[in-house]
């Protein structure tokens, strides 16, 4: 082990783990790995190792970040896009940098596509009643995406994706961002809600963004329009979601990403399903498909996520030795 990197790498699952092991050799690093999320009670996993690999699952808290910092880390890669689980601030006033990480967009934008598909054909009421043996068509039909409006909001290498995938159904296509990257229609956001059918969520979670999709922005939508959220949870304003879906303002939403989901996704609920939250009504609605947080979830991008989480180590290791 003479001469390779130590990282610590937290929350890690049985396919991440075999992953590390397989690359960490091949990169010159030394992992120690645990499945736990990374928390105050084992930050002194962390002694010795100035960087720590850390997944989205779970959010840091202070507390954790004090004690890593006690510990000697000084870098933390996150081995998602979104670094909203992390307080940035506190962790660079303890002496803590935060790295996220790219992978490949298409992952997120085929999921977020598939998801648009099934909204607009109505595939969950259908997959229900013919799980029940009823093979009867429905009364509402289908729209064809290339008779739709959509608007994608946020078109950064993940919703510059989406926008390539949908010129193939002929779509108007029509987006919102501050960078003018993709090769679509920029509107204000206002402009972008009054026209879409359908509605994709893809910018990142910040303090100005969280509810970016409140209850008078949902009321500005197109009725009968739908949603899809690929991105984070709380860039929808939950309650008022589910009382413009109950309403029936809105045709449906696609939601891969939920406000309230930390302790809920990536457990094993069925035999204490949650009851009693916005999840649970979102849940009860024929129109409405929940998945947990998976679209990231392919091969291709888990690779991504752990090579490119040891490479920022190895860089920051690099920078602060050379800097």
């Amino acid at each position: 082990m003479s001469g390779l990197l130590g990282i610590t790498v937290y929350g890690c699952g049985p396919d991440e783990a075999a992953l590390f092991r397989e690359a960490a050799p091949r990169l010159g690093v030394a992992p120690t790995i645990t499945d736990a999320a990374v928390s105050e009670a084992n930050s002194g996993l962390a002694l010795g190792n100035r960087c720590i690999s850390v997944g989205h699952k779970a959010r840091i808290d202070h507390a954790t970040l004090r004690a890593l910092g006690r510990a000697g880390v000084a870098y933390i890669s996150t081995r998602s896009i979104g670094r909203d689980h992390i307080d940035g601030e506190f962790a660079a006033r303890v002496g803590i940098s935060v790295g996220n990480v790219s992978y490949s967009p298409d992952s997120v934008a085929d999921y977020t596509v598939m998801l648009m598909l099934m909204a607009v054909r109505d595939a969950k009421s259908v997959i229900r009643r013919t799980d029940l043996h009823d093979y009867r068509l429905h009364d509402v039909r289908g729209r064809e995406l290339r008779d739709l409006t959509v608007g994608v909001v946020g078109t950064g290498r993940i919703g510059t994706a989406v926008v390539n995938r949908l010129r193939g159904f002929g779509c108007r296509i029509v987006a919102c961002d501050r960078s003018r990257t993709a090769d679509a229609e920029y509107v204000s956001l206002g402009a972008l809600l009054g026209l879409s059918d359908l509605v994709t969520l893809h910018t990142p979670l910040t303090p100005e963004t969280r509810h970016l999709l409140d209850r008078e922005r949902i009321g500005r939508m197109r009725h009968g329009s739908f949603l899809v959220n690929t991105g984070r949870g709380a860039l929808v304003d939950t309650e008022a979601l589910v009382a413009a879906l109950e309403s029936g303002r809105l045709g449906g939403a696609a939601l891969d990403v939920v406000e309230g989901e930390e302790g809920v996704f990536y457990t094993d609920r069925r035999d204490r399903p949650p009851a009693g939250t916005a999840l649970s009504r979102l849940h009860r609605m024929p129109n409405v498909l929940i998945s947990p947080h998976t679209a990231y979830y392919t091969d291709r991008a888990l690779r991504d996520t752990v090579e490119n989480s040891l490479v920022n180590c190895l860089e920051f290791e690099s920078r602060t030795q050379h800097g």
